[in-house]
């Protein structure tokens, strides 16, 4: 099936050679950061996690919302989500290869990843979520792939795919419960210990994924003779308006359990993020812009009228995803350094070289997720009818 990525229009390749070139920009800066070492990013000693780690978080959470539409179609039988599962799994599998990759840029020397696997530590969080994370990846392009084909030779899977598509259920659950584990985990980060942080992660994981599958799934529609359901793009609409009110619910849990009980590694924090503190405001605008698109994503996604219209709809799943980017892939890591342990505060902002390798990764990323895709959508397009449906649906539209 890898030959069906080889064809295309113009537009196609263009958007290929265009990540070719992000990716290779990105690659140039990784070259130079193994050489000069990790002193070219804007992290420091107070501030050890920076965009890497926040992107790896991010992009976890986008794998782990797989589950919101393989859950429906496999365990429940919702026929609606039969034709945009597998844009869902191949969404995953390009998510954790993004999120592997930012762990290694993050390592400095990449070959410290080997010490995972020639000293395993089962007591370290780190060990068991790259066992997960590695997991994940296998189960989704196994189960994906061999449904892709199934479907390209109109047989049923076959039957030893059943179990791992159930076994993927929980551990869509898994990986991002063990990556939260890995904040939840530093007693001396007085921001990070809350019981609730894998709630957290999850809630924002199922409104970030699917408000990005709906984006994908419109893409899909206007560029190919493949129509995702409008049944579905609004029974995924409605996944993310309630994961999203509960995603806020949860911020504002951390906002009254510090301020009400005056816990000041945990006010501080807060304060830093959203209104500065000793003079330092480097993330204030940021976090700011995060809540003013959380609150105009919950107005449209709440509203029947705004939801149910595709093109407030787009409006509402990008602010629900670059809303969670900002909050989760930025503010979540930076704001659990500050203050310091001797209550310094350091900031820290992104230097051109990190800001590039970290695009280039989602390039990388988005690269592969446009080969999956063509795959996807060239095997779609040849079931019976599908050309006249598509027709119709953007006549629809």
């Amino acid at each position: 099936m890898l030959k069906r990525a080889l064809g295309g229009s113009q537009r196609y390749w263009s958007w290929m050679f265009f990540l070719l070139a992000l990716v290779g920009t990105g690659l140039a800066c990784y070259i130079r950061q193994l050489d000069r070492g990790l002193a070219i990013t804007g992290m420091s000693r107070d501030v050890s996690w920076g965009l890497y780690i926040g992107q790896f978080t991010f992009l976890v959470g986008v794998a782990a919302s797989a589950v919101m539409v393989v859950l429906p179609y496999y365990v429940h039988h919702v026929k609606e989500f039969g034709g945009i599962t597998i844009f869902g799994e191949f969404l995953a599998v390009a998510a954790v290869l993004m999120s592997l990759l930012f762990v290694i840029v993050d390592l400095g020397k990449p070959m410290r990843l080997l010490n995972l696997l020639l000293y395993p530590t089962p007591g370290s969080i780190m060990f068991w979520d790259m066992i997960v994370l590695t997991g994940y990846l296998l189960l989704n392009i196994v189960i994906g792939w061999n449904v892709l084909e199934s479907e390209r030779e109109a047989v049923p899977p076959p039957k030893w795919v059943k179990p791992l598509i159930y076994l993927s259920v929980p551990w869509a659950v898994s990986i991002h419960t063990v990556t939260a584990f890995l904040y939840a985990g530093l007693p001396g980060r007085p921001y990070w210990l809350t019981a609730i942080m894998a709630a957290r992660f999850l809630a924002s994981a199922f409104a970030a994924g699917p408000a990005l599958l709906i984006l994908l799934g419109l893409i899909i529609r206007r560029s190919s003779n493949f129509a995702p359901g409008g049944d579905v793009i609004q029974k995924l609409a409605r996944i993310v308006a309630y994961a999203m009110i509960i995603s806020v619910f949860f911020v504002g849990l951390e906002f009254f359990t510090a301020f009400y009980s005056q816990v000041p590694g945990h006010m501080q924090s807060l304060e830093y993020l959203f209104a500065g503190l000793d003079g330092h405001r480097n993330l204030v605008p940021f976090m700011w812009i995060s809540a003013v698109l959380a609150v105009t994503a919950l107005v449209l996604l709440i509203n029947p009228a705004t939801r149910e219209n595709e093109r407030t709809l787009q409006i509402a799943c990008a602010a629900v995803f670059i809303s969670l980017w900002l909050e989760k892939g930025l503010g979540l890591v930076v704001g659990g350094f500050i203050p310091s342990a001797v209550e310094r505060v350091t900031d820290y902002a992104p230097t051109v070289p990190e800001l590039l390798i970290a695009l280039g990764i989602w390039a990388a990323g988005g690269l592969l997720l446009t080969i999956l895709y063509k795959i996807a959508v060239s095997v779609k397009e040849e079931e019976p009818g599908m050309v006249e449906l598509a027709q119709k649906r953007r006549e629809v539209v």
